[in-house]
């Protein structure tokens, strides 16, 4: 028993300060929020036809849109822009309550409200996640489940996943839903008590990502239910999803 006490003194304390603290120092390699240069695009659409996955179109002032809600945030249209337009930033901040909300144009702002006073209001000390894997390839699952470690520590906010539906307040889901998933994902929804959420966390949940447009998935899970937060990524970083489940429970600014 000494020994093991020993052994923690020497550990010191180990999770983050975050939010009350700096947040965690990200990789280099981390690929955040993207940027567009206002009014300097030409007509050449390079980084569209770069894109593998259809996120970038042209706005009225002929300037890029970056839906990152299907971005897979590979900087291929980045590399691809010989005039600098587009640039990827280490804004880690990038769910929003709006599908909408995650176009970026020339004149977004840093980030977008991910803010919802409902769930602020009953599920702000306390919120229970089930998560559905409805077809994901275990990415964003993987840093979803990271938030439950000890560096992280997802439940010193109330918040935690549950195995049970009918133990939960809402649904995180990953993946693009496939058929096969699509009846599974509605039966567990209907089996969360009301009031009740929906997360959708990566672009696959977002908007179908890689797999967009085939026909053995549905483009996500907006398409089947109502969608409350989007947290994009392919996959998102755990900061990313941490941020927006503290920043739609009105934790976080």
């Amino acid at each position: 028993m000494l020994g093991i006490l020993k052994s923690r003194l020497r550990q010191k304390h180990r999770t983050m300060l975050y939010p009350k603290g700096p947040a965690p120092q990200l990789p280099e390699r981390f690929v955040g929020r993207p940027t567009v240069a206002a009014n300097k695009c030409g007509d050449c659409n390079v980084c569209a036809a770069a894109c593998p996955v259809g996120a970038i179109t042209k706005g009225p002032d002929g300037c890029p849109r970056i839906d990152t809600g299907k971005c897979l945030f590979c900087g291929a249209c980045e590399r691809s822009c010989e005039g600098g337009i587009i640039k990827f930033t280490s804004e880690y901040r990038l769910a929003a309550a709006s599908r909408d909300d995650l176009v970026v144009g020339p004149d977004s702002p840093r980030y977008m409200p991910a803010r919802n006073d409902l769930a602020a209001r009953l599920f702000g000390k306390s919120l229970k996640l089930r998560q559905v894997s409805a077809g994901g390839c275990n990415a964003c699952e993987a840093d979803s489940n990271v938030l439950c470690t000890l560096a992280w520590d997802l439940g010193r906010f109330g918040i935690d996943f549950v195995a049970s539906p009918r133990h939960a307040d809402g649904l995180l889901i990953t993946g693009p839903v496939t058929r096969n998933m699509a009846l599974a994902l509605r039966k567990t929804y209907d089996a969360v008590p009301q009031p009740r959420i929906v997360i959708a966390v990566g672009s696959c949940a977002i908007s179908g990502g890689p797999f967009a447009g085939l026909k053995e998935q549905n483009n996500g899970a907006a398409g089947i239910l109502p969608v409350d937060l989007f947290i994009p990524g392919c996959p998102p970083h755990p900061l990313t999803i941490l941020d927006g489940l503290l920043r739609f429970l009105g934790r976080v600014e």
